[in-house]
């Protein structure tokens, strides 16, 4: 554990932030740039695909692949990211598991707003069992956001009839849209990254009008996790977001969902981007690795 290196990160992300509201291009081209930054790890290759009628982007180690696959959904709010930024993140996964892994390029809002992107991304977890996939071989992963679809892509999946994949990995998920959690306020200012007001900005683009408490937006408040798959939630203490994981953590638990509640000191969200320059990251990734080999098995 490296204290310099936390203090270097939180440094590193703390930009002044522009008067007034910014908008989507601009939000969409910073966020391209703070992610053009992270390192993506070496022994990996990258090849266009789709999943169903959405673009996806294919990562798979490159001496060979152990059975199994990961579903990975980018964070960004529901309104920027895609595969490319979120590429330290998959890869990283991929090199760590041997498993391939699938990076949706779901639809974003304000263009496409709720429910466009959790339409997406059954559709390509039901491509994925189309194609012969057993589910127990498949594992949902993302960021922020993306977190947030692991989660919500269950709750939909199961609803339709499909059975659900091997197992969760969230990296600071987004669960709440309601933002009642505690460390909303608790962590104002701590957060290098967000604020309740910016959360409000992107939150407004994804929900299109659609009331908070909805289940889809908010599981963390309101969903019926029953049979739902093990959960890993990961989070760091320096995020507003951070009691989007420890409510979701809880509501598992008393849906007799076996849950890991991961949560490591004074990191930022997503903290497992940095993965190469700051240890928490390397070993939160090498922890999420251990908890999908552990839980994902290729049919006979």
């Amino acid at each position: 554990m490296s204290r310099e290196q936390r203090a270097m990160i939180d440094a590193r992300v703390r930009q002044p932030r522009p008067v007034g509201a910014p908008s989507v291009g601009e939000i969409r081209a910073g966020f391209r740039a703070l992610m053009a930054e992270m390192i993506v790890p070496e022994g990996i290759r990258t090849s266009a695909t789709t999943l169903g009628p959405r673009p996806a982007l294919c990562v798979e180690p490159a001496d060979g692949e152990r059975p199994g696959t990961l579903l990975y959904f980018h964070g960004g709010a529901y309104v920027f990211g895609s595969p490319e930024t979120a590429l330290s993140l998959t890869g990283n996964l991929v090199a760590r598991t041997g498993f391939r892994a699938y990076s949706l390029e779901y639809r974003l809002a304000p263009e496409h707003p709720f429910p466009a992107a959790i339409e997406d991304t059954v559709g390509a977890y039901r491509a994925l069992l189309d194609s012969g996939a057993d589910p127990s071989s498949i594992a949902f992963a993302g960021d922020s956001a993306g977190g947030g679809l692991t989660v919500t892509t269950c709750l939909a999946a199961r609803d339709a009839g499909l059975p659900m994949p091997a197992a969760i990995v969230a990296f600071s998920p987004g669960l709440d849209a309601t933002r009642t959690g505690e460390s909303m306020d608790t962590k104002a200012g701590i957060d290098p990254y967000f604020t309740r007001e910016s959360l409000a900005h992107t939150g407004r683009m994804y929900r299109g009008g659609q009331d908070p408490d909805h289940p889809l937006l908010s599981p963390a408040v309101h969903a019926d996790l029953t049979g739902f798959p093990p959960m890993l939630l990961q989070a760091g203490t320096n995020e507003v977001l951070l009691d989007d994981s420890t409510r979701m953590a809880a509501r598992a638990r008393a849906a007799g969902v076996d849950v890991v509640l991961d949560i490591t000191a004074d990191v930022p969200h997503v903290f497992q981007s940095f993965a190469g320059v700051l240890d928490e990251a390397d070993e939160a990734l090498d922890r999420a690795a251990l908890f999908l080999t552990q839980r994902v098995r290729a049919r006979d």
